[in-house]
């Protein structure tokens, strides 16, 4: 099994910790993200991952020569000259995927009780050519689901924002779920994606090819899924880590 973790952004929003160390190397629960995503992704079954780098890249790419690479194999991502944002990242790290395997793709900042091995063979059971994680948590923006558990649309409420352009949603016969930044992508997926350069969300591309390829979710109801990109759950996030003895 293969992974990508996303971990160019810049972590403002947990600044000042940020301000000398890239938010991957960020410590919670007295180990950093990456290393503790890194630890999740091994125990699931991964034994080959790519790593984004942008922000204090040299700092993330000294943390896993220090570490051996946690004893798999470990690719960098370059960004350091421009962010790719998260389709531009996938696209560029396509070549990483050429084995024909869907594989995990998992925001460095977050930190959950999902278990990613179930979630994988959740997503192999299914003939989604992508499979999102979602739950049911209070947020401002909503991925947008029919009854079948495909992907329709995306909703800001807090602006009013519609996607995709130009495509009627119905809103009330739809069923809202916030997105947790971990999903599965398949090789046909894969191929379209790689047909894309620069920089472009993966949401973005999601909802493009929504009518003609199922983007599927997965109700992650009753996991703990907190996004420690931010100030505000950061103790809560080492709280939950305490709880449960990770």
């Amino acid at each position: 099994m293969k992974a990508m973790i996303f971990a160019a952004g810049k972590g403002t929003r947990l600044q000042p910790l940020t301000n000398t160390m890239p938010k991957a190397l960020v410590p919670v629960g007295g180990m950093p993200l990456l290393e503790r995503l890194i630890r999740k992704l091994i125990a699931a079954g991964c034994g080959e991952i790519v790593v984004n780098v942008h922000h204090f890249s040299e700092q993330i790419a000294a943390f896993l020569q220090e570490k051996r690479n946690f004893g798999i194999h470990i690719e960098l991502s370059d960004e350091t000259d421009a962010l790719l944002d998260t389709g531009g990242a996938l696209a560029k790290a396509a070549r990483f995927f050429d084995d024909g395997e869907p594989f995990i793709v998992h925001n460095v900042d977050i930190v959950s009780s999902v278990d990613l091995q179930a979630f994988y063979r959740t997503h192999l059971l299914s003939n989604a050519a992508a499979t999102l994680a979602v739950s049911k948590r209070p947020t401002s923006r909503y991925l947008l689901f029919d009854g079948d558990g495909r992907l329709q649309g995306w909703i800001n409420e807090a602006t009013g924002e519609q996607k995709p352009l130009g495509k009627a949603l119905d809103i009330d016969r739809l069923h809202k779920y916030a997105f947790s930044g971990i999903h599965i992508i398949g090789s046909e997926l894969l191929v379209r994606l790689a047909e894309h350069t620069g920089k472009f969300s993966i949401i973005d591309f999601y909802l493009e090819h929504s009518d003609d390829m199922p983007i599927m979710r997965a109700d992650m109801m009753g996991e703990v899924i907190i996004d420690v990109g931010k100030m505000a759950t950061f103790d809560q996030a080492n709280t939950f880590i305490e709880s449960v003895g990770l």
